[in-house]
């Protein structure tokens, strides 16, 4: 096979060579071929004629012509492939000849003798007129230039008529309807009737040409405007899907499934008004030219999907190969290319195919030249989809594959021999001989990734590859790549050629396996939040996509200007044992506390589910305001608290004494019993207020208590286990601790609420840039931040313990592991959290470890939720939140399930109230549990705008299921989860039998792969042959060898 490949000296590209090279019939110093817009393959095409000999002059029309960047880059072979092509002459549409699409004769006269002209003042021969694109322009001034000139024609042309006919007529019949027929099968009677002359490259004349002679069409309308009469009563009528589609289609441009009729005429309205653009990406069509305004509208094809190239000189028809697309799901995507094999000329889909294109070829008229048509294979036979009158697009790609499967030969030399060399022509076998001489086929790259490319190795690898031959791709150092969901998006295709079929198979393996594991690319850092998603940040990026190409841009960092959405919440209303689970945890306080008040600073979240709870026992409740607290977060309320009510509501003053006072004036007669944090941000307050009115209390002793920072040096002077830090107010505090630190680090605000401005930075740059960020964004709970903690990166898994004290007595009330997992090529989403056996082995580490955190922080009232990492080394600090488990407290009914009856909200009013009930709480929770259950963190593997949530009903139908909770609804924007931003919402899961659990559990994960959970609007669904992918601005790496 290596002695089949030349490198071309004059510019470095591969050529290759027939087995038995020809010669022209005229000298070759003295033969001209004229090339109308010699774009993509009829580059290739140009590149064998010039290599037989002839010269080449290009004729460029209005489409190409010009001298801007855009223009001359369109024209550049090297574009294309072809970096050693030159052409002799070059002729321009308004500079050189004006040409008159119409056809008149005078304008072609005008064209032809400016062509004669150019090749006498060269003294060269004019041989042959072939169009270099498939479109209409081209094709037209091409037909009419050979007609003129007296060359060979690629359609049949009409006597008498002009140059620039194309052998097709629109016939009125005596009902008044009108049909499109080829003049050579036309009857007298349907030939006295001809009109206008119509165009055979326009796929919905192609279809009625097809079904006037008697072959498998498409069902069809064409129109300009939705009112159009018979476009109308296909959209009305037709099972969808549809597929709308430019009536005159060359290049990627324009054609998209339509699952709905509002779908279909908003896109077939999108065409109208689009015209040439490539409809999905706002690029060029590829054809140079205005597309005209009428829009096709036809039956959705179920098959097997395959292309016929061939060759026609003189009528006659040779198959050069039959291809079949490898198409499956991926990506929440159920149609991507994977690649494209050759089938045998004797395969049961070539023995339909080739005679059925065949037919459709001469029903169209095509006599000379390529054509590449793409037809189904359905289970009534096949059915043309479209006939390019062209060669097999690609940009010529794939010709390397077809020389070795042939021997010898490709559509691009058989296209010369249909020209210029009939004897040659004659010689070429009827269709490809079997078997194939090699085993090869084209892959199409699959990435199940996105991100900014940082380098490249699998590109290095498959180089490596045995049966590697070449790869064509636009993907740099710098570029961006997107998750693979149509051409667009692939990253490249590569040729795969081998003797051995076994060896070609391994190398296939091998390929999918890297994508698999997205070892294609080294991407650069971006935002990756080590915090579990919340109801506060699920739908956090549920808005409709915006910027260029209408891909949805992340938050630069996860707390920039966050908006809560407006949340879902799905209670189950049939569990009796819910039901009875909360009739048996109700409790009563022996005292009148009707006459008591308790407050509560910044009650928010869990916080309002233990105000809740002490309502519920009799007390009145009052709301202590912090400074700064903004107005958003007093409305973060769980569905389970509903409408919340409090006796007063207190702004915290700037002076502690005026506070106080505030309070009491508030109580009025009532005796103020208790001052607790109902959330974060409340918690320095509720130490300083219940210190100073002699209330219980963790008091002040320890200054900023909710620091990070002092915690972890409090727990290190302790003797135990802590995080290597600094922080700082200022860049100069940190840098040396980044400088020496190994990354990943992580960078938080030492004063900070859960999730709040947390983020793993992987180099010193990031985590500089994260420092100054944190100081111009505004903290979740309000105010600005003051200082920031860099903290090592600790690994291992993230436990919670959950617990309560009264006098410095801890009583743990759950502990609980995060499903933390590798998805959507991010290395840390959250699948769930579930609960801890206390009498495991983690537990009896984690347990201890928390209580003596507790004791060194000097907290010996209220509740507690530590975060600890359990390392190779023991376990580790995170960071220790003095107040109850947030999450809205969804995880409550999961807790009573799981203890028989209780949960930190109920033990913490304890705590704080009721001195004889606290006493009774087991010192752990009870081992074996309860029940089984825990809380499934939804995870989604698709994105796009949700019509549908069918996903939603199958969850509240598990026989498991509790509550749901999601911003995510018909509207929402969805994005794959990577971080807490892309969360879309979590499950609670409760049962007797564990059985049940894990098949629910497993039911859900089930629809999140198989992308069943949401239904989502297709916008961007363009089904583009994959052959008609223009690998412009693309680089081509080719294997030694070949």
């Amino acid at each position: 096979m290596a002695a089949e490949a030349a490198a071309n000296a004059n510019g470095g590209s591969m050529h290759y060579e027939t087995a038995a090279p020809v010669q022209a019939t005229l000298p070759p110093s003295a033969t001209l071929v004229l090339l109308v817009d010699p774009t993509s393959t009829a580059c290739r095409i140009a590149q064998e004629i010039s290599k037989r000999g002839h010269h080449l002059a290009a004729l460029w029309t209005s489409g190409y012509a010009g001298d801007t960047e855009e223009k001359r880059a369109q024209r550049d072979p090297s574009r294309y492939g072809c970096p050693g092509l030159r052409y002799k002459i070059e002729l321009f549409d308004g500079r050189d000849f004006a040409w008159d699409d119409a056809g008149d004769a005078r304008s072609v006269e005008m064209v032809a003798a400016i062509a004669r002209e150019a090749a006498h003042a060269h003294n060269l021969h004019i041989v042959g007129c072939i169009p270099g694109n498939g479109s209409a322009v081209a094709g037209r001034l091409s037909d009419a230039l050979a007609s003129t000139l007296g060359h060979a024609t690629v359609l049949v042309q009409t006597p008498g008529a002009s140059p620039s006919s194309v052998g097709t007529k629109s016939v009125t019949n005596p009902d008044g309807t009108r049909t499109l027929i080829s003049e050579r099968s036309a009857s007298p009677a349907s030939k006295a009737r001809m009109a206008d002359t119509v165009d055979v490259r326009n796929k919905h004349t192609q279809q009625n040409l097809l079904k006037a002679a008697g072959l498998r069409s498409i069902r069809q309308a064409c129109g300009s405007s939705l009112d159009d009469p018979a476009v109308r009563h296909f959209l009305e009528k037709e099972r969808y899907p549809v597929v709308v589609k430019p009536a005159f289609k060359d290049g990627k441009g324009g054609i998209k499934l339509c699952r709905t009729r509002a779908e279909a005429e908003e896109h077939f309205g999108r065409l109208l008004e689009y015209g040439s653009t490539d409809y999905s990406h706002s690029s060029h069509s590829g054809s140079g030219h205005d597309n005209p305004v009428d829009v096709t509208c036809q039956e959705y094809l179920r098959g097997t999907e395959v292309v016929v190239d061939h060759v026609s000189r003189k009528s006659q028809h040779k198959t050069c190969m039959v291809w079949k697309y490898d198409r499956r799901p991926a990506n929440g995507e159920t149609n991507v290319y994977f690649g494209m094999e050759p089938v045998q000329s004797g395969s049961h889909e070539a023995s339909l195919a080739i005679p059925y294109v065949r037919h459709c070829l001469e029903a169209l008229g095509v006599q000379n030249g390529p054509s590449h048509a793409e037809c189904i294979i359905t289970a009534e036979g096949p059915v043309l989809v479209e006939l390019n009158i062209r060669a097999h697009g690609g940009d010529g790609s794939w010709t390397h594959l077809a020389r070795a499967l042939t021997g010898s030969y490709s559509q691009i030399e058989a296209a010369v021999d249909a020209w210029l060399d009939p004897e040659a022509f004659d010689r070429l076998p009827d269709v490809p001989e079997g078997p194939f001489q090699a085993h090869g086929l084209q892959v199409h790259l699959v990435s199940h990734s996105e991100g900014e490319v940082k380098d490249t190795p699998g590109f290095t690898v498959l180089k490596c590859l045995p049966s590697f031959v070449s790869l064509s791709t636009s993907v740099t150092v710098g570029s961006v790549v997107d998750y693979t969901t149509d051409l667009p998006t692939s990253p490249g295709m590569c040729l795969l050629m081998s003797k051995d079929e076994s060896a070609l198979k391994k190398d296939l393996d091998f390929l999918r396996h890297l994508e698999d594991i997205n070892a294609l690319f080294v991407y650069k850092t971006r935002v990756e939040s080590l915090a579990r998603p919340t109801a506060r940040t699920f739908g956090a990026a549920s808005k409709p996509p915006a910027g260029p190409g209408g891909r949805h841009r992340r938050i630069k960092s996860h707390m920039d200007h966050l908006e809560r959405p407006s949340l879902l919440r799905i209670m189950s209303n049939d569990r009796p044992d819910l039901a009875r689970q909360s009739m048996m945890m109700k409790r009563m306080t022996t005292v009148d506390a009707s006459k008591e008040v308790v407050v509560v600073a910044d009650p928010y979240s869990t916080g309002c589910l233990v105000v809740n709870e002490m309502a519920s026992r009799g007390y009145r409740v009052m709301a202590l305001w912090t400074l700064g607290f903004s107005d958003e977060m007093k409305t973060h309320t769980p569905m389970a608290a509903g409408k919340m009510s409090y006796h007063a509501e207190v702004d915290e003053c700037e002076d502690l004494g005026d506070t106080v006072k505030a309070i009491y004036k508030a109580a009025g007669t009532l005796r103020v019993v208790a001052c607790i944090a109902g959330g974060e941000a409340g918690v320095d307050c509720a130490d300083a207020v219940s210190e100073r009115m002699g209330l219980r209390t963790n008091g002040t002793q320890i200054a900023n208590r909710r620091d990070k920072k002092i915690q972890q040096e409090l727990v290190r002077d302790a003797g135990m286990r802590a995080v290597r830090q600094a922080a700082g107010k200022k860049w100069e505090d940190v840098v040396d601790f980044l400088t020496e630190e190994s990354y990943p680090v992580v960078l938080k605000p030492t004063d900070s609420a859960g999730s709040d401005g947390v983020k793993l930075c992987h180099d010193l740059e990031e985590a500089k840039e994260h420092f100054h960020h944190l100081f111009e964004v505004e903290a979740v709970n309000g105010g600005f931040n003051t200082e920031v903690l860099c903290q090592e990166f600790l690994r291992g898994k993230e436990y919670v313990i959950d617990q309560v004290s009264r006098e410095g007595v801890h009583k743990t009330c759950m502990t609980w592991v995060y499903d933390k997992r590798p998805a959507n090529n991010s290395a840390f989403v959250y699948f769930g959290m579930v609960p801890v056996d206390p009498n495991s082995m983690e537990a009896r580490i984690l347990v201890p470890y928390a209580r003596g955190v507790l004791d060194v922080l000097g907290v010996k009232n209220g509740p507690s939720h530590a975060e600890v990492i359990l390392t190779p080394t023991g376990p580790c600090l995170v960071e220790m939140n003095v107040r109850a488990h947030g999450g809205d407290g969804n995880w409550r009914s999961l807790a009573r399930g799981l203890t028989g009856g209780y949960s930190q909200v109920e033990c913490t009013v304890d705590s704080y109230l009721d001195k004889k009930q606290f006493s009774i709480i087991p010192n752990l929770p009870p081992s074996p549990f309860k029940a089984s259950g825990q809380e499934v963190i939804l995870v989604s593997f698709s994105r796009g705008k949700v019509v549908a949530t069918p996903g939603y009903d199958v969850i509240q139908k598990l026989d498991s299921f509790v509550f749901m909770e999601t911003g995510i609804k018909v509207g929402s924007y969805v994005e794959r989860t990577v971080d807490l931003l892309t969360g879309i919402g979590s499950v609670i899961l409760l049962h007797d039998d564990e059985e049940v659990l894990q098949r629910d559990i497993a039911t859900i994960r089930e629809i999140e792969k198989s992308n069943e959970l949401f239904e989502f609007e297709r916008p961007g669904a363009m089904f583009t042959a994959a052959s008609q992918r223009h690998l412009s601005e693309i680089i081509v790496e080719e294997g030694e060898g070949y």
